[in-house]
């Protein structure tokens, strides 16, 4: 779909909302992302994706969705396997990519294979997690299928007991050993990746950091060596291209300062970035010259099925 004219440029549905814990945050990427899209001159519809999203898509035939979904079955590769039955052009990743970076434990498998820096840990039944430290504290205990840092805890050095898990917890859940430093993170536009932001936040980045007003500042770019900063981006645009990735995506990266280089960890790769104006990704294309509508319509001229 690339080179389309705002004379033949398609109708474009943003599919946002959504069954997940974060239907919130893409409800405010989804509008954002309307609002852009119709100021660079496309014709733009919402839909809020419910249980019945198949039918209403297949109703509505719209020529390209832009997917501003986000959290299970909006980035796991669920709508995306629904619009490639409908063989509706869809933007960023497609099924295999999704379900593969929405899994944390088989992405990082992936990203060992690929030579890419993760930290060590695996995937332990909630039960022994609960019952006992299932690795030497510090660690990090999360959800392996959830992103915005929903049901994450940190296990502080010296804890004398394992995390409190509440009753939502899921069966398994992955387990990584804590690195501590800053929170860095690049975006990937196709096959460039953008540059490196700094989060810097008050404690460790969870879901108010992230998404509340104040909670976090980001530093773009980030001040940090050339080489760090080399090795975070390079990292990037390969763990995007071994998930498999399209269009947008993010890398999140821990990295101790005083190991070096050797102290540099991936931690996920996101394939739905947050998508409004001062969200990381938007951030970064605006620190590199392009506009947030011409963000948003580059990512629907991308748009495509797998074939």
């Amino acid at each position: 779909m690339a080179g389309m004219s705002s004379r033949t440029a398609p109708e474009v549905t943003v599919l946002m909302g959504g069954l997940s814990a974060e239907r919130e945050v893409s409800l405010s990427s989804g509008r954002e992302c309307a609002a852009a899209l119709r100021e660079a001159g496309l014709k733009v519809s919402e839909l809020d994706a419910g249980p019945d999203v198949a039918r209403r898509l297949a109703e509505r035939r719209p020529q390209v969705v832009f997917n501003a979904l986000h959290g299970r079955w909006g980035e796991d590769g669920c709508v995306q396997g629904i619009l490639e039955w409908l063989r509706i052009p869809y933007t960023h990743s497609g099924v295999l990519a999704s379900a593969l970076a929405m899994d944390k434990a088989r992405a990082r498998d992936v990203f060992r294979a690929a030579g890419l820096p993760v930290a060590e840990g695996g995937l332990f039944p909630a039960e022994a997690v609960r019952a006992r430290h299932v690795m030497a504290p510090p660690y990090v205990v999360k959800p392996n299928n959830e992103g915005s840092s929903h049901g994450v805890h940190i296990v502080p050095e010296g804890a004398n007991a394992p995390p409190a898990l509440g009753p939502d917890t899921p069966a398994t859940l992955l387990v990584e050993a804590y690195v501590p430093g800053r929170e860095l993170t690049v975006t990937v536009m196709g096959d460039r990746a953008l540059c490196v932001t700094d989060i810097i936040a008050e404690g460790w980045y969870d879901y108010a950091a992230k998404y509340h007003p104040g909670g976090s500042r980001h530093v773009v770019p980030a001040d940090i060596p050339a080489p760090v900063r080399d090795a975070c981006m390079d990292a990037a645009l390969a763990a995007h291209r071994a998930l498999g990735c399209r269009g947008l995506s993010r890398a999140d990266f821990r990295w101790d300062e005083g190991r070096g280089l050797g102290g540099l960890v991936l931690l996920e790769v996101n394939t739905q970035p947050g998508m409004t104006p001062t969200s990381l990704a938007p951030e970064q294309a605006a620190h590199c010259g392009i506009a947030f509508p011409d963000l948003c319509r580059w990512i629907t001229e991308d748009a495509s099925c797998d074939r």
